[in-house]
């Protein structure tokens, strides 16, 4: 017994002398709650986005490709036809994707992607239809989005208003997401026939916010309120409370640094790091996959301490509720994790 309290004390002794950070990343695992876990799909390659729509579940994959999944006829893997072709060059590829909210008639989709032109790399937003067990480009919505080997954005949803927002990173030229007149390092507000909405904050421009580095995920709360994920430099990564016309601060300011003008975090990491991607809102929390954090990690919209909630699967790129699971992607394929043979995986969880 006095062995067993005296290695109990020498333990608590250890953790009390931690940096604050390392303290805060055990508080997480310790109070993290998984829930019931099932493996959905395995087998994917570099996956980047899910969606759903009457049983069936779309996966992107970086490559150029988008896998269906249903209960009845397991998984399909489809090509993506498109017209600049689709460059997997870094972070980029085949990245964001979201059905139309009229899919079950017109079958289209939107979707965002990497290409190169003239030696350049860039993203583009356009429309795909799903016809013959393949998906073929039939418009374009937004070209000449500038990019890079990192730091290219990539999410698109539609909104409670039926608007599609796009994020964009600052493309690795910082100063660009203090620029109103760049497409880099926002958020994007846009009609989904690709016009500028007339409410738009800024008069003729598809900019909703900016001063972003590199946000990858989008959700909004039961009252509608927008709140994005952001990746920050090597620690400081950020979850935003989105509203238009407001400015993020990047480069100006990192954290928790304020700055007349400049819209500080709702959450910012320290010196942790997450890697935020994919966010979702279920059940007054917001779930958030996080890559160099690898896990599924809940913030609460009450500002409480944010959670472990999933672990032990690696990289984590998206999250989505559909019904009352929620579903994420892990992303150990894409080059920065460690795969096992059955990488990367579709996972449901029952909270």
């Amino acid at each position: 017994m006095r062995v067993l309290l005296s290695c109990l004390l020498i333990l608590l002794i250890m953790i009390g002398c931690q940096p604050e950070d390392e303290q805060k990343e055990q508080v997480e695992k310790q109070t993290g709650v998984a829930g019931e876990i099932d493996e959905v799909v395995t087998d994917l390659q570099s996956p980047w986005d899910i969606e759903s729509h009457q049983g069936t579940i779309f996966i992107t994959e970086r490559e150029g490709r988008i896998v269906s999944w249903t209960e009845e006829q397991g998984l399909k893997r489809m090509k993506v036809e498109t017209e600049e072709d689709i460059a997997q060059i870094g972070e980029g590829g085949l990245l964001g994707f979201t059905l139309d909210p009229d899919f079950s008639d017109n079958r289209q989709a939107f979707a965002y992607h990497t290409y190169e032109e003239n030696g350049q790399i860039k993203n583009r937003v356009i429309v795909l239809e799903y016809k013959n067990d393949q998906w073929l480009e039939t418009e374009v919505i937004l070209e000449n989005i500038p990019g890079a080997n990192f730091h290219n954005g990539g999410r698109i949803e539609i909104g409670p208003d039926q608007k599609l927002y796009v994020t964009t990173g600052d493309s690795l030229d910082s100063e660009l997401a203090q620029e109103r007149d760049s497409l880099a390092g926002k958020i994007l507000r846009i009609n989904l026939d690709g016009s500028v909405p007339e409410d738009n904050p800024f008069k003729g421009s598809y900019v909703y916010s900016y001063g972003h580095r590199n946000p990858q995920g989008l959700a909004w709360d039961k009252s509608g309120q927008l709140y994005a994920s952001e990746h920050g430099p090597d620690n400081h990564d950020e979850v935003n409370v989105i509203n238009p016309g407001d400015n993020y601060g990047w480069p100006r300011i990192v954290g928790d640094e304020e700055v007349e003008g400049m819209q500080p975090p709702l959450y910012q990491t320290g010196q942790n790091t997450w890697a935020p991607s994919g966010i979702v809102v279920f059940n007054e929390n917001l779930y958030i996959a996080t890559l160099r954090g690898t896990a599924l990690r809940t913030l609460s919209l009450n500002e409480e301490d944010p959670a472990v909630t999933v672990d032990g699967y690696g990289r984590i790129r998206d999250v989505e509720q559909i019904g009352e699971s929620l579903y994420f992607i892990t992303n150990n394929t894409d080059g920065r994790g460690n795969p096992d043979e059955e990488d990367d995986r579709l996972m449901r969880l029952e909270p």
